[in-house]
């Protein structure tokens, strides 16, 4: 049996979550922040869910918006990743949407536990 380990580490670009402090301040950011972080996890949970459910076009949407979210908070890999899932919901290929959701997940976790672990804000 072999066991494949995954070893990626969260990319995240410090500067758009300094740019986001600097235009609403260390209070407003920290709030909007906050907030964008329970949505990207809600997000997941909402996204496993629907492929689990075999609910696809919603997977995609949600996998679309999520990715959304990464980006305006600067978590590079994870917005990609969540691309990647978008664009295999759709593509009927059960092995590929379950190996880029297992990587959205994986990902997802340690984006989410890096922006958290931040001493910026």
């Amino acid at each position: 049996m072999t066991l494949l380990r995954q070893r990626e580490t969260a990319r995240l670009d410090a500067d758009r979550l300094d740019d986001l402090f600097l235009q609403l301040g260390q209070h407003a950011a920290e709030d909007v922040v906050g907030r964008a972080l329970e949505e990207l996890a809600v997000r997941l949970t909402h996204i496993e869910g629907f492929f689990r459910r075999g609910e696809l076009e919603d997977l995609r949407k949600c996998a679309r918006s999520l990715g959304a979210i990464a980006d305006q908070l600067g978590m590079l890999l994870l917005a990609r990743v969540a691309r990647d899932v978008s664009a295999c919901a759709m593509g009927g290929d059960p092995v590929a949407q379950a190996a880029t959701l297992a990587r959205l997940l994986r990902i997802g976790e340690l984006s989410l536990n890096e922006i958290w672990d931040m001493q910026t804000y």
